[in-house]
């Protein structure tokens, strides 16, 4: 723009009459109007049909169901063929491109509107109340991919934070056999257990083979085989285990889990009795 205004302002010597006027040419205006609308017609219909193809893809027989529930501000995760529930840290098979093993994820929200977002595995599916979405990854790659909520969901929105690991046929059934076992029973630490039966601490968690059988916070049967606590907001060790039951909003202000205002004794019995669910 600047080089025209210089290039062909007016000089004292030019010609101040009008221009010859042109008013275009139809078969022009016809030719750029109705090309680009062939383009974009073509595009849209290309977009579709690759649209429904992914999402109506039919279920292969060697598929993985995982089904999702998003709450403030965790994950459920719920395999039902295999009988096994966990939390924040899904695990699925590699799937071979000669045998694909695709999950797919039935997804649910017990509050409020959550979204289901790994970044490197898929994009971006809401969880809705009273609504039923449904989604499928095909990872071809083993490793772990880190996702989250990316529906603002409440004040510890952007702590509510997954892991997806991708394991090997033979990491994965490794991983199914330990998630199927009991709980652990260890007579050392029954002190612990009865600190955790006689809390309200069951009243929200379970731990198979207890007395516990709460569902609004995680299942913790094995929950020492998880890599991070708070839904992936620190690392699954003793010390943060039993600052986590002592003073969740040290972790995670706002957090729905309450402070159980337990005695030292009593915390040190159920961090012990907890550090045995492997």
């Amino acid at each position: 723009m600047a080089f025209v205004l210089v290039r062909y302002r007016q000089r004292g010597q030019d010609d101040t009459a009008e221009p010859a006027q042109i008013y275009g040419s139809t078969r022009v205006e016809m030719a750029w109007t109705v090309i680009p609308v062939l383009i974009v017609v073509v595009l849209f219909l290309t977009t579709a049909r690759v649209i429904f193809a992914i999402q109506d893809a039919p279920e292969p027989k060697a598929a993985m169901d995982v089904t999702v529930v998003g709450h403030q501000y965790w994950w459920e995760f719920d395999y039902p063929k295999l009988g096994i529930r966990t939390a924040n840290e899904l695990h699925i098979p590699l799937s071979n491109p000669d045998s694909p093993t695709p999950t797919y994820l039935k997804l649910l929200s017990a509050d409020v509107i959550h979204s289901f977002w790994v970044s490197q595995l898929s994009g971006k599916t809401d969880l809705v109340p009273n609504k039923v979405n449904e989604m499928w990854i095909d990872p071809h790659k083993t490793g772990m991919y880190e996702g989250q909520c990316a529906q603002f969901c409440g004040v510890q929105h952007a702590n509510m934070l997954l892991r997806v690991y991708v394991d090997t046929p033979e990491q994965f059934a490794a991983w199914v056999k330990n998630q199927q076992k009991p709980a652990a029973s260890d007579p050392s630490i029954a002190a612990g257990r009865r600190v955790f039966e006689t809390q309200a601490c069951m009243n929200c968690h379970t731990i198979a083979g207890t007395a516990a059988t709460g569902r609004f916070g995680p299942d913790l049967t094995h929950l020492m085989s998880r890599d991070t606590l708070a839904s992936g907001v620190v690392a699954n060790t003793k010390e943060n285990l039993r600052e986590w039951i002592r003073h969740p909003d040290t972790f995670k202000e706002g957090s729905l889990m309450p402070a159980m205002q337990l005695n030292d004794q009593q915390l040190d019995q159920i961090t012990a009795y907890l550090s045995t669910l492997r």
